[in-house]
C-alpha cells in the first residue's frame, strides 16, 4: 500500500489517496467504460498485475466504497464488481483522462 499524503486539507491529495496507487485508474476505467467486470475481466485486460495487486486494489476500493462485489458463484466464491455511485461520479474525470490522453498522444 502506498503512503498517504497526509494532507487533509488538499482534496486532490485526498483524492489520490483513494485512487492514486498503480492499476486502480485502470480499474475505474474498465469498469466505468465497460460495465461489471470480474477478477479474470481485470486481469485479461490489465496484462502484468500481479493477482495480489489487484486483490489488493480490489479490495481498497471496496473500502474506499468505490465498488461493490456481488457474489456470482457460492461454490467457489466469485465476485463480480460493480460501481457504487461514488465510484460512477468518477465518470467525468476518467472521460477527462481519455480525451486528454488522445489529444496529447
Amino acid at each position: 500500500m502506498a503512503r498517504p499524503y497526509r494532507q487533509k486539507n488538499c482534496p486532490v491529495a485526498r483524492t489520490l489517496d483513494m485512487i492514486g496507487e498503480r492499476w486502480t485508474i485502470l480499474l475505474l476505467r474498465d469498469l466505468f467504460f465497460h460495465g461489471p467486470r470480474r477478477f479474470q475481466d481485470f486481469q485479461e485486460s490489465l496484462s502484468g498485475v500481479a493477482p495480489n495487486t489487484l486483490s489488493a486494489r480490489l479490495k481498497s476500493m471496496e473500502a474506499h466504497d468505490l465498488i461493490v462485489g456481488r457474489s456470482y458463484s457460492e461454490h467457489p466464491p466469485r465476485l463480480e464488481y460493480h460501481l457504487t455511485e461514488k465510484g460512477k461520479s468518477l465518470g467525468p474525470v476518467l472521460k477527462a483522462l481519455r480525451d486528454w490522453g488522445q489529444r496529447h498522444h
